[in-house]
């Protein structure tokens, strides 16, 4: 007993140091498999490599998680993990090109033909004369002022011209005051100001009961009859070239009301067929009486069944104004003999001629026409032509029949039209009689309520989109159905809807009977506006429509011709398209990132959201070509 105490101390001892060798022997064990593992897959530095390649970061990351048949573990997206290495800068442009309208260039217009003002048409530079810098914006250009102030005030720095408001004066269209331009509303026909012009328009055909929502502004000067119509729920595509009156749809894209730069000269207007409640001319210059009546007769093609012509100016009123326009009574008499004969033969009927206006309404639909044809053999009836094609497409001297009708008091095209705003979620007549292959009204009902999801998602990630008032002119570079433009009725914002002349389907003609408007265009090509057009521009699988047809760089550098200092961007495609894009993007030094839409982190398709960083012309480099004095 009294060898107890040191027999279990002696156990405990022998115990512990066993221990401690198994411990040794398993840790010796455990390294060397480890190093060998580490041998097996690359040898020692590949070790280091995987250990410096995990994130710290706690910030979200957007993962695309694919489970093809068999499991592909793969890397797919390298350029992912390097982008800075596939980055390429793209340089300003001189600071002569601020103003830079690549399809409308002065130089290049004055190598065509002026006879029917050919030469201010679309004339594009060829693939080895288009750009590849930066437009920049002028030296001390400032964000616009928000709607409603800007339709009466533009910062001069943002268009230095002055020119118009000394050719103008008299007529009121711009006064220059300091900083800025004040715009009260005038025009040639209407020196008291739009307002009291668009009542006076307003006593002779109904404005106000949502029937005419959709307008076209030819020959638009700076657009305020556009401007104030929109206070009225109607809204007008306003066009004018650019010509000896310098800036004027600058100006008027400035002020934030739509506009494009074009000219009504050999090729149709860039709409579809019934695109337009409304028509306008106020003195605008255009010959209509000329060219066999090409220029009225596309007025035709583009008006709504029983939608409206208004003409002021010369020659309306001649027996009373003939002194002030420097002209003959017998010239001016005339003239308004051959449009009265040519409005007769598109069997238009005269509504009214009241002072300087005079309105006439074309038929709802061609029955009563057609039989006419006896009486009028010009002009006939266009056979097998697409009335909806646009695009280059030469003017006819032919009348662009209306669909038909069972019933002489139908209304042609599935009218009537609902009225606005109930228009826009009504679904359009043109998919209600089957014209818009794979397009039902279900699919169009769904497309409007998964754009409205869509939009919100938009502006839980955009929050200048979001805030009411920061953006005002956006376009949307592939419209489809308008779902985009329709999501956004109620902020204070107008939609360029473009629907591109490569889409499978034209749906331009459903945009505009939803009273949504916008133009066809390719986007291999420049836009007909000026640069800094759009505070937010919205890319929806552009990228994959044009994939082997032109160059991903130059339709970015469109972009970024056309889009404002500070404003954003939201491109939606595939992920391996966007990641193409991003290192572009990344070169324009837009501020962008990757996320996901709003079906989730398992969805192929991404956004890719850009902000446009503000940059400016030095000072001492203006270009002097750029500025009045």
């Amino acid at each position: 007993m009294a060898n107890s105490p040191n027999l279990s101390h002696y156990l405990t001892f022998r115990t512990t140091k066993t221990n401690l060798y198994f411990l040794a022997i398993t840790t010796a064990l455990c390294s060397a498999f480890y190093l060998i593992g580490i041998w097996h897959h690359g040898g020692p530095t590949a070790g280091i490599s995987v250990t410096s390649a995990v994130s710290c970061s706690l910030a979200p990351k957007n993962y695309t998680t694919q489970f093809p048949e068999p499991l592909d573990f793969a890397t797919h997206h390298p350029a992912t993990l390097s982008p800075e290495a596939s980055v390429k800068h793209t340089p300003p442009c001189n600071p002569s090109y601020s103003e830079y309208t690549p399809c409308e260039d002065p130089g290049r217009s004055l190598k065509f033909e002026r006879d029917r003002l050919i030469y201010r048409e679309r004339h594009c530079p060829g693939k080895n004369e288009v750009l590849k810098c930066r437009i920049p914006a002028p030296y001390g250009y400032r964000s616009p002022f928000r709607w409603p102030e800007s339709r009466d005030s533009v910062w001069y720095a943002n268009v230095p011209h002055k020119h118009l408001t000394v050719e103008k004066a008299v007529q009121n269209w711009v006064r220059f005051e300091g900083d800025r331009f004040r715009f009260p509303g005038g025009g040639t026909m209407f020196p008291r100001g739009a307002d009291v012009y668009i009542n006076e328009i307003g006593k002779l055909i109904n404005l106000r009961d949502g029937s005419i929502r959709t307008a076209i502004d030819t020959g638009c000067g700076v657009a305020s009859w556009g401007g104030y119509l929109l206070s009225r729920n109607i809204i007008a595509m306003s066009f004018a070239p650019r010509d000896t009156h310098e800036a004027q749809v600058q100006f008027a894209l400035e002020r934030g009301i739509p506009a494009l730069i074009g000219v009504i000269a050999s090729k149709r207007l860039p709409y579809p067929s019934r695109a337009f409640d409304m028509a306008h001319c106020s003195r605008c210059l255009i010959p209509w009486g000329l060219y066999d009546g090409q220029y009225l007769i596309e007025v035709d093609r583009i008006l709504r069944p029983g939608g409206y012509w208004i003409l002021s100016g010369p020659p309306i009123n001649w027996e009373n104004r003939w002194k002030g326009w420097d002209r003959t009574p017998e010239d001016l008499k005339a003239e308004q003999n051959v449009i009265e004969s040519i409005a007769k033969s598109l069997c238009w009927k005269k509504v009214v001629q009241k002072g300087e206006l005079a309105i006439w309404q074309k038929p709802t639909n061609h029955v009563h026409c057609k039989i006419n044809r006896k009486v009028f053999k010009k002009p006939q009836f266009c056979q097998g032509q697409d009335p909806d094609a646009a695009w280059y497409t030469k003017l006819d001297t032919c009348l662009t029949p209306l669909p038909e009708v069972s019933d002489i008091k139908e209304i042609a095209g599935g009218g009537p039209l609902a009225k606005w705003p109930e228009r826009l979620t009504a679904v359009p007549p043109r998919i209600i009689s089957g014209n818009i292959k794979g397009i039902t009204p279900e699919i169009f009902e769904n497309d409007t309520n998964l754009w409205k999801k869509r939009v919100l998602h938009y502006k839980d990630l955009d929050y200048q989109l979001a805030e009411s008032g920061r953006y005002r002119n956006l376009l949307d570079m592939n419209s489809h159905l308008g779902g985009f433009a329709a999501a956004l009725v109620d902020d204070p914002v107008w939609v360029m809807n473009v629907v591109p002349v490569e889409a499978q389907v034209n749906t331009l003609g459903v945009v505009y009977e939803r009273g949504l408007i916008g133009t066809y265009q390719n986007w291999c090509e420049a836009m007909s506006t000026y640069p800094r057009t759009y505070d937010f521009i919205h890319a929806d699988s552009i990228f994959t429509l044009y994939k082997d047809r032109c160059e991903m760089e130059d339709i970015l550098l469109e972009m970024d011709r056309i889009l404002r200092p500070q404003g954003s961007v939201i491109i939606r495609d595939d992920v391996d398209i966007l990641v193409n894009a991003k290192s572009i993007v990344d070169g324009l030094e837009w501020e962008s990132r990757m996320v996901d839409n709003e079906g989730g982190p398992h969805v192929r398709e991404k956004l890719l959201i850009a902000v446009k960083k503000y940059w400016t012309s030095p000072l001492n480099q203006q270009g002097s070509s750029n500025t009045d004095s």
